[in-house]
């Protein structure tokens, strides 16, 4: 059963002008969604931190933080980066609207609007979202709702767990390098090693996920993420070796030519893992929580030279 199949979607509208937000606000409830305020793009952020909405609706003008810097910093946060947005718009320009599809908006609503247009809309764009983040379409790997059912599955159940996120160092200037389609080859990698050490672990099974781009997740038994993380970056590594031109493999880095025509060198691609751990003491009730952690604990693996993992001690756990 999905643990989020028996609840309503919850949408955030974020809009200063209160006789708007409050008609959209009505009209959403009235058909079946639960609705949340926010007066402008920061008070959106704080809401954000405590509550995660299933889809933003955003008026593109606002005090503070606008509409496009909202948007923005939800895409650039790998914990938002999948929230849907709406953008609203008093302008029917064009200019207006390529700028939202910059920053990442998913679809439009000129003011006025009626409430028909407004309600087809929020419905269409989470079924869409809903649909993509199913599966990847690069790796055919589960995507965020599965992964947080995931979790949601073993924190129900009672059992100790750890949560790993994973992506690929310097994976920028692969793509720099040698192109888009190249890079999807290292992602692709990158997917088939986490899958056969995945599957090397054994039981009880271990999960795999991918967030989007060189983004991955694992969730698994707090005592399979050593022999499970060690097996990854080893065929990675030697995976990525292959994908590499024989002159830049052979000298260990690529030359990249900045904006202002300085070579400058980029070390050969390793792995960040960020390990969050489940405990008896603590657990983590809600998945976004363990997500949140073990990226944060990949971040600090980035600091650290290679391939490297950092595991969360904080909670108690060995």
């Amino acid at each position: 059963m999905d643990p989020e199949g028996d609840r309503k979607d919850i949408i955030l509208v974020v809009d200063d002008d209160e006789d708007i937000a409050r008609f959209v606000e009505f009209n959403l409830r009235l058909h079946g969604f639960e609705v949340i305020h926010a007066s402008d793009g920061q008070e959106a952020l704080e809401i954000i931190e405590r509550q995660r909405p299933d889809l933003a609706v955003v008026d593109l003008m606002m005090p503070r933080i606008d509409g496009l810097e909202l948007t923005r910093r939800l895409r650039a946060d790998p914990m938002t980066s999948a929230i849907p947005v709406i953008m609203l718009t008093a302008k029917g320009m064009t200019v207006d609207k390529v700028h939202g599809l910059s920053a990442g908006a998913d679809d439009y609503l000129v003011k006025p609007f009626d409430t028909a247009e407004l309600v087809a809309r929020v419905s269409s764009t989470l079924r869409r979202n809903k649909e993509f983040r199913e599966v990847s379409p690069l790796t055919g790997l589960p995507g965020n709702s599965r992964i947080r059912r995931e979790i949601s599955d073993r924190v129900r159940h009672g059992v100790d767990y750890a949560v790993g996120y994973i992506d690929i160092d310097r994976f920028k200037s692969v793509n720099d390098r040698y192109g888009f389609v190249r890079g999807d080859d290292f992602i692709s990698a990158l997917a088939r090693s986490l899958h056969r050490a995945v599957v090397a672990v054994g039981l009880p099974p271990a999960f795999l996920g991918h967030v989007g781009g060189d983004d991955f997740v694992i969730v698994c038994a707090p005592d399979q993420v050593r022999s499970l993380t060690s097996r990854a970056v080893v065929d990675f590594e030697k995976a990525a070796d292959t994908l590499y031109d024989p002159t830049d493999r052979e000298r260990g880095f690529v030359e990249l030519k900045d904006r202002r025509g300085t070579i400058r060198r980029a070390a050969l691609v390793t792995l960040s893992i960020g390990v969050s751990l489940s405990d008896a003491g603590k657990r983590f009730t809600d998945p976004l929580e363990a997500i949140a952690v073990a990226s944060e604990m990949k971040t600090v693996a980035k600091s650290q030279p290679g391939s490297y993992v950092a595991v969360d001690r904080r909670r108690g756990v060995t």
